[in-house]
């Protein structure tokens, strides 16, 4: 099994941060996700991957200071977590997990907390496969995003979703609104030039939000900070795939009909 490295502000300027590693026209977007990691570091927020140029991460941080709108005291909150390709099914997310609930223990946490979808959401873990490991379901909303937690501290208060998500709605009514932030490599490059194209060719208004700032997202209308997109003004999608024009009415309609 391959050897698991932490990135960190010394390091990162010369290790890949798994997604985008060869799609030069992300290229700045993909500086931009190294920026923001290299800015939370000092947050406590933590990058661990398999010493090899491939897909094999975990990111987590303190819940408290969490791109993310819940409100977990004392828990580390997941961001990504990803196996792909060769490197699936050989304990690789069993061996990123154990090490970041190594460290909530020796930090005293009272859990470890995530968002996901109640069925698989692009750009978010796997929930059976959480479910499996210990997690459980404390919060679900109209959105179809759950919230689980892996529980140390059985006497700890619940995390729960912040307000700004339960309506599952944003505020602006009027064709495509995205929220975006620099947590994903794609995100940027895909919301600025695949969308602004696609909703241009079928004359669709189009609002385009970046989330600047750790109290935009703690207070963003849905979890999933990476990218969320609405339709007059209800949650569609975390598929960044629906930017491209090839991909657009296909998602829309299967979610629409």
């Amino acid at each position: 099994m391959k050897q698991l490295i932490n990135l960190n502000t010394e390091n990162i300027s010369a290790e890949h941060i798994c997604c985008a590693i060869s799609d030069k026209k992300c290229s700045n977007s993909y500086e931009a996700k190294k920026n923001w990691l290299t800015k939370e570091f000092n947050n406590g927020y933590i990058f661990k991957r398999i010493n090899e140029r491939a897909k094999v991460f975990i990111e987590y941080g303190p819940a408290e200071t969490a791109w993310v709108p819940i409100t977990a005291p004392n828990h580390l909150n997941i961001n990504c977590f990803w196996v792909s390709g060769k490197y699936k099914k050989n304990g690789y997310g069993k061996k990123l997990l154990k090490s970041a609930i190594s460290d909530a223990e020796n930090q005293g946490k009272d859990g470890l907390v995530t968002v996901v979808g109640a069925k698989k959401y692009h750009f978010m873990s796997d929930t059976k496969w959480l479910l499996k490991q210990g997690f459980e379901v404390v919060e679900q909303i109209s959105s179809g995003f759950n919230l689980l937690v892996k529980k140390l501290n059985p006497k700890a208060e619940l995390p729960k979703f912040n307000e700004s998500v339960k309506s599952g709605e944003c505020s602006e009514k009027n064709g495509v609104v995205v929220y975006y932030s620099n947590r994903c490599p794609f995100a940027e490059f895909h919301a600025q030039n695949s969308l602004v194209e696609t909703t241009k060719n079928r004359k669709i208004p189009l609002k385009i939000i970046k989330l600047k700032t750790m109290e935009q997202a703690q207070s963003a209308p849905s979890p999933a900070t990476i990218f969320s997109l609405f339709y007059n003004g209800k949650f569609i999608t975390t598929d960044i795939s629906i930017c491209m024009d090839k991909r657009y009415d296909k998602i829309m309609d299967k979610i629409l009909k």
